[in-house]
């Protein structure tokens, strides 16, 4: 979904070169655009007054004409561009088809309280089968906010609508827009990189109250929480002034904007012994530096059962391992471990929460570890240094009194 003022943008022609290039790739590409600013900028050229209800605009004859020639002026721009956007590529000479059509058939918004919407419209139908054919020719369809009716008449569409709309009914993986910051911010100013679409339907109703109504971050919005609640797996939102933000966000492990998904890329879940490969990619970097007691990997699918991992998009980002001791009701938490990119965030805390809510369901009711460097981090969460002679007897058998490891615990009750 491009708005007006992303094609406005000078970075847009990076944007076109990245479509073009992820067409080249083989990926089925629907491209929506919308034509506020340029529609806005039409009226004030012809001197005439645009009229909202409801935040809504009301399109009568004079604003179709100009909505019809702003439409069709970006319609051949962006074709153009598509068309020459793997040159100076090692693709250059290889032929983009883009298509446009009456693929979407419109109907009028009508009269709400007392007053008409001319010819501001609504979806009533897409003919999806004929997308679908012309996306497995190999072409790119494009599509703006003009739309006909079963009548022949014309209506001014919103460029959400018409994203959302096509993204459910061709079942689209996926949902991308663009907008002026690089996706949804925090109150601190923070890019929130993941939310749910009851958490972003609460950040859509934050920027409503504040009198944002317009801004590409809400129109976004309104079509990312539908179309995910309708089955689009993942909606993204980036910044259309990054260079390259479109291919940072959809090839990088961790993107570049916000996503709305209806489930969380991050799953923490218990280990079985397809993980055996991820977790010791993980743990090995610190068992070489001393930080984690080896374990090979014999010995780790023995004790697979006792492990816990956190996973982002088949990558094992954390693991900690829980050994119960129940006649002294005691349970160990052994081998923790975050990824480097990842230890700024609160993973060790979840994992630290999920070892001890399964310590209590053993009805275990104290927690220690045995550690060389993460003294303060357990203190910081509960855990006292204790005497060796607190620990479970068949452990304290095989302290390591050469490795001094610092033995710490706490109580679950």
């Amino acid at each position: 979904m491009l708005g007006g003022e992303a094609i406005e943008h000078e970075n847009f022609s990076s944007i076109v070169n990245d479509i073009g290039l992820l067409h080249s790739l083989g990926i089925r590409l629907v491209v929506v655009y919308g034509a506020r600013p340029q529609i806005d900028a039409n009226l004030a050229e012809h001197h005439h007054e645009p009229v909202y209800h409801k935040h809504t605009r009301v399109t009568d004859a004079k604003t179709l004409e100009l909505v019809k020639q702003a439409a069709g002026l970006l319609q051949l721009d962006i074709t153009a561009r598509l068309s020459m956007s793997l040159g100076n590529t090692p693709l250059q000479g290889a032929h983009i088809n883009v298509v446009s059509g009456n693929f979407i058939i419109a109907q009028p918004l009508g009269v709400d309280d007392g007053v008409d919407y001319c010819h501001s419209g609504r979806i009533r139908r897409i003919d999806e089968d004929a997308i679908h054919r012309q996306l497995d020719s190999g072409a790119i369809v494009l599509l703006g906010p003009v739309a006909v009716s079963v009548t022949g008449e014309s209506f001014n569409l919103t460029s959400e609508e018409v994203a959302t709309q096509l993204a459910i009914k061709l079942k689209a993986e996926k949902m991308i827009g663009f907008c002026s910051s690089q996706g949804v911010m925090s109150d601190d100013g923070d890019i929130i990189s993941e939310l749910f679409p009851n958490e972003a339907q609460a950040r859509l109703e934050t920027l409503e109250a504040a009198g944002d109504y317009h801004s590409g971050t809400v129109r976004f919005l309104r079509g990312a929480v539908k179309a995910c609640r309708s089955g689009v797996r993942r909606c993204h939102l980036i910044s259309y002034q990054e260079d390259g933000a479109l291919l940072q966000e959809l090839f990088s492990r961790d993107g570049i904007g916000t996503q709305i998904v209806m489930e969380s890329a991050e799953q923490i879940r218990r280990a079985t012994i397809n993980d055996i490969g991820g977790i010791l990619e993980l743990i090995r970097p610190l068992e070489q530096q001393g930080i984690l007691v080896r374990r090979s990997r014999e010995q780790l699918e023995m004790e697979i059962d006792k492990f816990t991992i956190i996973q982002r998009d088949n990558l094992t980002i954390a693991c900690a391992a829980l050994y119960p001791f129940p006649e002294e009701k005691i349970g160990e938490m052994a081998c923790v471990a975050v990824h480097p990119d990842y230890r700024s965030s609160a993973r060790g805390e979840v994992l630290l929460q999920r070892i001890a809510t399964q310590a209590k369901q053993m009805g275990l009711s104290k927690l220690f570890v045995l550690t060389t460097r993460s003294i303060h981090w357990f203190q910081e969460r509960g855990f006292a240094p204790v005497d060796i002679d607190l620990l479970p007897e068949s452990k304290k058998q095989m302290y390591n009194y050469q490795r001094r490891s610092k033995v710490l615990m706490a109580d679950l009750t």
